[in-house]
């Protein structure tokens, strides 16, 4: 939902302004997490300099010319989650799910030269899992969503809100918000009435008013994953300098399902007996259904330098992912609203049902650029210390959406969503630092640690500034910062592996009903919750090399 057109009329044509990706959108779909071998994660991911890992062609291709030996190996992943949102009230969700996180093969020629080996590596692995979990309540609330949405539809002609004319759909033939249509058309906002009783167009109230007392409750259902292909190539020079190139195939699945509830006592609703608006009782249920699909192509290049033989120095540019989507989905309302004065106070008086259409369109997304650095060192043969620095920009991700004018077919810049991505996002921080002794020539113990910082400002994610989001769906959850902390044993016999990492991750966040916005000189507090998901992934790998 927005406050403003993301397409100019005369891009729109007879398009409708739900047919456009948001900021939010693109952020929702964009997360990196920690995943890969039980090595890997055990390790914290720190491998941009150390390699030697089937995981290194999602991150530092060049961590293939490390191999020796041709290697097959495919990782699980049982994963004990904890979803946790406080409000005024505090709420745990507890879920169990199991992955099959990786499987890939590396292949190695030995050749003579200045060149010693060329390998050439493919693999599947999933990059991130979108499974989550929101559900809070808010006894007392300040405002109403309908409050805000009466806020920016004010200056709209009513009669282009509603679709009296059955020839006449104002989600498909207007350029109207559907947010705007759909409250106006489930009676969340109305007209005011002037002196004489008679409606005034063009401007809009909500349900809340002075001396209005109100709840809210919230859930959110969040499934998909990011899955990534890669064909990697790396060779390397005099043992001294390894290269790598790769191309990543991406496949994406999002959805999100949404339901936001309130209650009023006192509020101000549609009389209809009385053909004005009077004190009484409202409710309504606002669901969203939304899916995202997509595919796209990413390229990496990297590169490892070992200047002497205990130290390793590496470095890893990702392209971003240049994605395709399709995005599905609709909205309703059921409401109900009773007058003070009804008779039969247990029975509204004005009670149904709203939807929008089905919605189908394609658009078109850029993900933010990543540029890692790290080292290695070898210790005594028996130990290895690694650390990693990441830097993600997403504050330059691009969306483009459907050209709906003359030249149909094609994408161009989604002018607005990108000034957004500017306006709320910022480079994304990841530290990774990694630690494997070798206790025996077969039994290694492993630690690992991974800090990634919030990439939105802080006046957006604690509610200080306006967020617009797509479709009618105003609610949104933002990062603060995410925590991996990991544990590992790895057992080698023959040219068998097994290893075994616990992995536990603290991501914190806070979620937003509808976007904070400023009215009559005052800023109008919505609900809001804090949440914390803390995952306990128990990862096992296994392979051979041959």
């Amino acid at each position: 939902m927005r406050t403003r057109n993301f397409l100019t009329i005369s891009l729109l044509a007879a398009a409708s302004t739900a047919m456009a990706q948001s900021a939010v959108d693109a952020y929702n779909i964009t997360p990196t997490e920690l995943r890969g071998s039980a090595r890997f994660v055990g390790m914290g991911g720190a491998f941009t300099a150390l390699g030697g890992d089937l995981s290194t062609m999602t991150q530092n291709p060049a961590g293939l010319g490390l191999f020796r030996r041709s290697e097959l190996g495919l990782t699980f992943d049982v994963s004990f989650r904890n979803y946790n949102t406080t409000s005024d009230m505090k709420r745990d969700i507890n879920k169990t799910k199991a992955y099959f996180d990786n499987i890939g093969y590396v292949g190695t020629f030995k050749l003579d030269g200045v060149m010693n080996f060329l390998q050439f590596g493919v693999s599947y692995s999933r990059l991130s899992s979108f499974d989550r979990i929101t559900q809070g309540y808010t006894p007392s609330t300040q405002t109403s969503l309908s409050n805000y949405v009466a806020s920016f539809t004010n200056g709209v002609n009513s009669g282009d809100l509603l679709n009296e004319d059955k020839k006449y759909d104002p989600y498909w033939d207007s350029s109207e918000d559907w947010l705007s249509i759909l409250s106006y058309q489930s009676m969340m906002i109305n007209n005011p009435y002037d002196a004489d009783g008679n409606p005034i167009d063009n401007q809009y109230l909500g349900l809340f008013q002075n001396g209005t007392v109100g709840d809210a409750l919230y859930k959110v259902h969040e499934h998909g994953y990011t899955d990534e292909y890669n064909i990697d190539f790396a060779g390397n020079f005099g043992d001294i300098v390894y290269w790598g190139l790769g191309v990543g195939i991406v496949d994406m699945s999002y959805s999100r399902n949404t339901l936001y509830s309130e209650s009023m006592a006192n509020a101000l609703v549609y009389n209809k007996a009385q053909d004005a608006n009077t004190p009484g009782n409202a409710g309504f249920d606002l669901y969203n259904d939304r899916y995202v699909t997509g595919s796209g192509a990413n390229f990496k290049v990297g590169l490892i330098v070992r200047p002497v033989d205990m130290l390793r120095i590496g470095f890893a540019v990702h392209t971003p992912t240049y994605l395709h989507l399709r995005h599905t989905g609709y909205g309703d309302v059921s409401y109900a609203y009773t007058p003070d004065d009804a008779v039969d106070k247990n029975r509204p008086t004005e009670n149904g049902t709203c939807e929008t259409p089905p919605y189908d369109y394609t658009s078109r997304l850029q993900t933010p650029w990543r540029f890692m650095v790290g080292a290695s060192l070898t210790i005594a043969n028996q130990g290895l210390l690694s650390l990693d620095y990441e830097r993600v920009a997403y504050n330059d991700m691009k969306l483009k959406q459907e050209n709906f004018g003359t030249l149909g077919g094609s994408y161009v810049e989604n002018t607005y969503a990108n000034q957004d991505v500017k306006n709320q996002y910022k480079a994304a921080n990841i530290l990774r630092v990694g630690a494997e002794y070798r206790i025996t020539p077969r039994f290694s113990v492993r630690a690992g640690y991974n800090y990634q910082t919030s990439n939105v400002k802080d006046e957006v994610r604690e509610g200080r500034a306006t967020v617009y989001t797509s479709g009618t769906d105003p609610s949104y959850s933002f990062d603060k910062s995410v925590n991996n902390v990991s544990f590992g044993l790895g057992y080698r016999v023959g040219s068998w592996y097994i290893d075994a990492t616990f992995q536990h991750t603290n991501r914190k966040s806070t979620y937003h009903a509808y976007t904070p916005w400023t009215s009559g000189g005052e800023g109008s507090v919505t609900p809001s919750a804090s949440m914390s998901d803390n995952y306990n992934n128990l990862i096992i790998s296994t392979g051979i090399r041959f």
